[in-house]
């Protein structure tokens, strides 16, 4: 058996009680204090992830305007300086390589930040179909990342840095400030359905970062929780929502993809005949009105008829409702349709209902 890769907090876990798993390769915590305590602490004051495992790539060069036009689905041209963008990278057939953050560092130098078990392919992937006046490179062992995420995030994260971060608006950064002592790129991000903030910095000086912001009253959170959070707001996940055999249409994350845009960015073909003649199946939330739990992978019925499965499922601890994503057949997508999740051989009633599960209050 190979040795699980390891965050540069890694050392700090146990400290803190974490309970690891193999997690794409890697030995990270699937909870510190309870996954229930740590998705409400989130919800309700301010949580701290350590997301070291995530990749980075950064673009440099003349052509890389152009070069990331051609690669990713979203119109690049419109990202100023200062700001992130979510981004799906596609093949050829529509389906996804990956989804991923483009950070604008400068005018031709970009950061892009990949899941982490993706990171090796989408790098070949990206490296494969490089242009003259553009270097690419696998910076991720550089990295290291935590995100802060909760109503008080803000305030617990203005007591470690000077930046101003009131002027952050959501998907904007700040680059070369200090946090708790070392050098920072701070971004107005996450992926829990919260306000909070994305804190990158050398491999390094990764630790001394978490250690001063869990001193503010601050719980670490697992991936359970991560997984519950995302879910709840209805942010996709790679292998799951989204993969090589779900386009990003079908996957719900359309305004991430700029059909019009001028650039012909690969897999655009795909998309475009793929809206044009109509999606056959997307993406939906659904509630079980019996009682059970819909899973990743189970299959989604309407009387007699396999309609399509479940993509990701779990009692949600904050609406404490039995709930799932599910990739199913256009003809039963509408809100309030009755559909069926086979649960161990037997199928239990559901309903169609609107997503996001949960949307944070202004």
């Amino acid at each position: 058996m190979t040795d699980l890769k390891k965050t540069p907090v890694f050392p700090l876990y146990e400290k803190y009680g974490a309970k690891t798993i193999d997690f794409g390769g890697w030995d990270l915590p699937v909870q510190f204090s309870g996954i229930k305590a740590e998705h409400e602490a989130v919800r309700t004051n301010a949580g701290l992830f350590d997301v070291s495992h995530m990749g980075e790539v950064a673009v440099k060069g003349v052509g890389s305007l152009a070069y990331l036009q051609r690669l990713l689905s979203n119109d690049i041209s419109k990202l100023k300086v200062g700001k992130a963008q979510y981004n799906i990278m596609c093949y050829e057939n529509g389906g996804v390589v990956d989804d991923l953050v483009v950070y604008r560092k400068a005018d031709n130098e970009y950061l892009l930040v990949v899941n982490a078990a993706n990171t090796e392919k989408d790098f070949n992937w990206l490296a494969e179909h490089a242009i003259e006046g553009v270097n690419v490179q696998n910076v991720s062992e550089e990295y290291g990342q935590l995100a802060l995420q909760g109503p008080n995030a803000e305030a617990v994260l203005s007591t470690l840095t000077k930046a101003d971060l009131g002027a952050l608006t959501f998907f904007g950064f700040v680059d070369n400030v200090e946090v708790a002592g070392v050098p920072a790129l701070v971004s107005r991000s996450g992926y829990t359905g919260e306000d909070g903030f994305e804190i990158y910095t050398k491999a390094t000086d990764t630790p001394r970062v978490w250690k001063a912001i869990l001193e503010k009253n601050v719980l670490p959170i697992g991936l359970g929780a991560r997984d519950t959070l995302r879910f709840e707001a209805n942010l996709a996940l790679y292998g799951q929502e989204l993969s090589k055999d779900i386009t990003p249409l079908e996957a719900g994350v359309g305004f991430a993809v700029k059909l019009q845009k001028e650039a012909d960015f690969i897999g655009k073909q795909a998309l475009i005949e793929q809206k044009e003649a109509g999606l056959s199946r997307k993406s939906v939330g659904i509630e079980l009105v019996d009682r059970g739990i819909p899973r990743h992978d189970y299959k989604v019925f309407a009387g007699d008829k396999e309609i399509g499965i479940v993509t990701s499922g779990t009692q949600s601890p904050t609406l404490s409702k039995n709930l799932g994503l599910a990739l199913i057949d256009i003809d039963y997508t509408a809100l309030d349709t009755e559909v069926e999740v086979e649960v161990r051989n037997k199928k239990l009633k559901a309903k169609v209902v609107p997503t996001p599960f949960y949307k944070r209050a202004k």
